[in-house]
């Protein structure tokens, strides 16, 4: 393949015989016809020429949160015997995670390798495909050019953000009638508590430090009554739950990404739904996998709430959704009736221009024993989160 460059000699090549021809100058002559003859002895030597070049693509890590830089190493070898070329290394990334990547290197020894490194921004979640990897060689005179392509792409995936959320160890020592409540539910003198291997996103303090000893694996130390306790998370998904807001729909999903990892965090079972998809168990990873692909739902249908999907007893429900309308609030209380504790986190949008529909709706829910909590789509759920207290999370969660 022909460069610019290789065009702009041949141009230079033409004008110049020309000029020789006008001139009758015998040199000219020669010049003009020694630039027209370099591109296409380039363009043969750059296409008989053995390029082989071995790629390899490396990530700091595969699975991170909205806002990380993720560090991508490329290196490149070269398995020849021969030296090759000037070369240019492309990397595309998805417009997510910024702008393609280009370094220059210069010529490879051969058997040698070289390295270079770049950084990527994860502005949004999902889940994105980087690649594939082009090498671009070129030959001194920049007049030619051959394309090495590496089609092998790899996978990045990007969570929602996550909040660092108040857990029940900490909402212990706020006392309240809700936390002296909730602990006496399980407590005989001393809380129990059980043991289980380390997963990722416990806290550290919760380390059995003997036990891990004793087995040589990470072991927890679990307390029964959040071993018993389980939690729903129902995401409402429709387009309409949040105004048509994009930014209202994320910091729903964000939202419910904090919840459910404090929660697992402490080692209660966790339940996620949303609203085209039955509740089913998940694990840390599992959640943040799952949200971190969620998309706003085309369907009509109401959120997924009704008695056959409730949990065993004890359980708890947060639902995270907009300001539901009147006309949905009676199908919302008899959906979630199973459920002893519920938690509706309500993200405001400023699309409804019918006054405010989540102070009529929050006084609806409290009537009806729910804790609401309401949460416009700039603000911080941790701040709000610890504002309304321990007393009903932190009951729910355990009770």
């Amino acid at each position: 393949m022909l460069t610019g460059r290789a065009f702009a000699v041949l141009a230079a090549g033409l004008l110049l015989w020309i000029g020789s021809r006008v001139a009758g100058s015998p040199g000219l002559h020669i010049v003009a016809l020694g630039l027209v003859l370099l591109v296409p002895l380039s363009w043969i030597t750059m296409r008989t020429g053995k390029h082989r070049l071995v790629a390899t693509r490396r990530f700091t890590t595969r699975r991170a949160h909205a806002g990380a830089r993720v560090r991508v190493s490329l290196e490149v070898e070269n398995p020849t015997r021969s030296r090759t070329p000037l070369l240019m290394l492309e990397d595309r990334l998805p417009p997510a995670l910024g702008r393609g990547a280009r370094a220059v290197l210069g010529g490879i020894p051969a058997g040698e390798r070289q390295s270079i490194s770049y950084v990527m921004t994860c502005s949004r979640r999902g889940r994105y495909r980087v690649g594939p990897l082009t090498a671009t060689l070129t030959d001194p005179l920049g007049l030619a050019k051959v394309q090495l392509p590496f089609p092998e792409r790899h996978e990045l995936v990007v969570y929602p953000e996550v909040e660092d959320l108040r857990d029940r160890a900490t909402a212990r020592s706020t006392g309240g009638a809700g936390e002296t409540t909730a602990r006496q539910l399980y407590r005989t003198g001393e809380d129990f508590y059980t043991m289980r291997e380390y997963e990722m996103g416990d806290d550290l303090r919760r380390i059995h430090w003997r036990s891990t000893a004793r087995t040589g694996t990470l072991m927890i130390r679990q307390d029964e009554a959040a071993r018993r306790a389980s939690v729903t998370v129902v995401l409402d998904t429709r387009a309409e739950a949040f105004g048509g807001s994009l930014e209202a729909f994320e910091r729903g999903v964000s939202a419910a990404a904090s919840v459910g990892t404090m929660y697992l965090r402490q080692g209660t079972t966790v339940r996620l739904a949303t609203s085209d998809s039955a509740p089913r168990r998940v694990t840390t990873d599992g959640l943040l996998e799952a949200l971190a692909v969620v998309g706003r739902a085309t369907t009509l249908a109401a959120t997924p709430l009704t008695p056959r999907d409730a949990a065993p007893g004890g359980s708890s429900l947060v639902l995270v959704t907009g300001p539901p309308s009147a006309g949905e609030v009676p199908g919302l209380l008899r959906g979630a009736a199973p459920y002893p504790h519920r938690l509706a986190i309500l993200i405001t949008h400023r699309t409804r221009k019918d006054g405010d529909p989540a102070r009529a709706t929050t006084t609806t829910l409290q009537r009806a024993g729910w804790e609401v909590l309401i949460l416009p789509p700039g603000g911080s759920l941790r701040d709000a989160w610890n504002g309304i207290g321990s007393r009903a999370i932190t009951t729910a969660a355990r009770s």
